[in-house]
């Protein structure tokens, strides 16, 4: 027993090793199964050695353990980030191919490296149960990239498992892999030319559609029962009507009370339903407002809602527009630009004892060996990851020049804070119709319940991702120029959105720069419900984001004073002192030494 104990520190001691000679790092530090690992970039962990029993599992351990260390001397973490996909499935594969990359590299120096992986491979891939689709386009993935870029031999039971998959995967890379394999070397070009072609295959929207559907059969199954319940209740209050045709009406003190009944009784019908209570937990704190139905509510992305030859069009109008500010607000955004790469500068500390030889002190220890070697080390910079969100109002009432002017800010600021290496998303937000649209109509079919919440259908626009560069985006901005685009402004719940998507983001620091031009307003609502409906569910959600959460709010209001519903807002008078606004309190927002506490 003792003899298998001491074998199993042996082949411990011998992977460490191996882990910081492929590594290249002597300050990697390796973990086993269980082990409480730090959680840090200098770290990897491995399976348990003690719950394999055979030659396999410790295979197994040494291709992982090969690949992990390839990965952390070839790849660089915010270059990998930099380029980064959204969607889970995109992700995954975006991985897959970084691994395969750095794998590719290395097998080219270490030869034992490229069999121990393989062979692992071969025998892993043979045992798996793939029964979703997410796994087999995972596993097809994978396998193509292996045998295009390391030159694995496929099996034909691999073949048989995902030979339809890796059709498709063939079909979309083919044209590109000659290109990605020169790549190799490059890890900025490569990770943003594969992180291009796994966008274009659309593979998480297209499993969205596929989850849609589906719950758009199991809602209208739902719907066709409601209504039968309706039905039924509607007969029998008619037969009631009919038994008290003669009775007395009642007065309009008792209707008052009725109908404040009736609105009680209906929010705590729709609180003790299933397909509102989620509804209600993620509504920040306002568990008061719903929606009548959201079915016809729509994120989409400009570029899907118009050709490519009419934003090219609109595109040029704004440049037209852009002219006329061109000058002023550049001025502007080089100030913040220079701002924020002030703050990016490196800097170093030197004369230490340890860290990086600097090379300036070398010739005093060629004049006298008896001098001692000087190291210096990079300080750390307090600049942090950030992410900035533009929420730009598209209401009717932004029509003309405000809209245009908030989409030449939103553009210019995008191109400059790219260039300090802040990510920037820019998003809309209006409705789809004016007065209600095809929810107001489902609403009038069902009989007109009281109190149905927001009666209308959303749209909410992405012009800019986060990850996208503003060069492929640029002619979306065009589209808020767009005749007829311009709507109602349901703004609690264009927050809600925006909040949503930046929160899954991984920054550091996260700005959210609302320009609007007053209070939320949408006809089809509020002639259903309260007045102050949208205005009190804003003020709700805007709280919450502010005290709940560590995203940075800042509103812009257009001719109307929007502090009543934001701390931290400003009011222009003249859209023209958009520009010059956004980019002043953008840099007093990254001038702050001590951010504001999250509580």
């Amino acid at each position: 027993m003792q003899n298998k104990k001491e074998k199993l520190e042996d082949f411990k001691a011998a992977i460490c090793s191996t882990v910081k000679s492929i590594s290249n790092s002597h300050k990697i530090e390796v973990y086993f199964g269980n082990q409480n690992a730090k959680s840090s970039q200098n770290s990897i962990k491995l399976p348990d050695i003690e719950q394999n029993k055979n030659k396999i599992n410790f295979e197994e351990i040494r291709a992982i353990a090969d690949s992990k260390s390839l990965r952390l001397r070839f790849s660089n973490r915010d270059t990998y980030k930099k380029f980064e996909p959204e969607g889970n499935i995109s992700k995954k594969l975006y991985n897959i191919s970084e691994k395969i990359r750095c794998e590719k590299i290395g097998t080219s120096y270490f030869k034992g490296v490229k069999n121990n992986i393989e062979k692992f491979y071969q025998k892993r891939i043979s045992y798996l149960d793939l029964k979703s689709s997410e796994d087999k386009i995972v596993e097809s993935f994978e396998n193509y990239l292996r045998v295009k870029f390391l030159d694995f031999k496929t099996e034909n039971i691999i073949d048989k498992k995902l030979k339809t998959f890796k059709k498709d995967v063939n079909e979309k890379f083919k044209n590109d892999i000659t290109q990605l394999k020169k790549l190799a070397l490059n890890q900025e070009k490569f990770n943003y030319l594969i992180s291009q072609l796994i966008s274009k295959m659309s593979l998480d929207e297209n499993i969205e559609k596929d989850e849609k559907k589906n719950d758009d059969e199991n809602k209208e199954n739902q719907e066709t029962k409601t209504q039968n319940q309706e039905q039924k209740i509607k007969e029998k209050d008619e037969k009631q009507e009919e038994m008290l045709i003669d009775a007395s009406t009642p007065d309009l003190e008792n209707e008052a009370k009725e109908s404040d009944k009736a609105q009680e009784e209906y929010e705590m019908e729709d609180s003790s339903r299933p397909d509102l209570k989620k509804r209600i937990n993620t509504n920040f704190g306002d568990i008061k407002y719903k929606t009548y139905t959201e079915e016809y509510d729509e994120i989409i992305k400009a570029e899907n809602l118009e050709s490519s030859e009419e934003l090219s069009r609109l595109r040029k109008n704004l440049d037209q527009q852009l002219l006329q500010l061109k000058n002023f607000i550049s001025k502007l955004a080089n100030k913040l630009q220079r701002k924020l790469l002030a703050k990016q500068n490196r800097s170093w500390n030197f004369d230490l004892e340890e860290g990086l030889l600097d090379n300036s002190k070398l010739p005093r220890i060629i004049m006298d060996p008896f001098n001692s070697l000087s190291f210096k080390k990079e300080k750390d910079i307090e600049f942090k990851d950030t992410l900035v969100t533009i929420l730009i109002d598209n209401s009717g009432s932004m029509r003309g020049k405000p809209i245009s002017v908030a989409a030449i800010c939103a553009d210019i600021l995008a191109r400059t804070l790219e260039r300090c290496s802040v990510k920037v998303e820019i998003l809309g937000f209006t409705t789809k119709h004016w007065k209600g649209g095809l929810a107001r109509e489902k609403w009038m079919k069902n009989n007109k319940p009281n109190f149905p919440g927001r009666l209308n259908d959303l749209r909410h626009i992405i012009y800019k991702s986060a990850d996208a560069q503003w060069r492929l985006a640029k002619n979306n901005m065009g589209l808020m120029l767009k005749e007829g685009l311009l709507k109602e402004n349901i703004d609690g719940e264009a927050l809600k959105w925006a909040f949503n998507k930046m929160n899954k983001r991984k920054e550091d620091r996260k700005i959210l720069m609302v320009i609007s031009d007053g209070a939320p307003v949408d006809d089809s609502t509020l002639s259903t419900n309260s007045s102050d409906y949208l205005e009190t569910n804003l003020k709700r959600t805007v709280k919450w984001i502010e005290d709940k959460s560590n995203i940075e709010v800042l509103a812009i209001g257009i001719g109307h004073d929007v502090t009543r519903y934001y701390n931290r807002a400003v009011k222009i008078t003249d859209v023209q002192d958009l520009g010059d606004v956004m980019i002043n309190e953008l840099t007093d927002l990254f001038e702050e030494k001590n951010k504001k506490t999250i509580h």
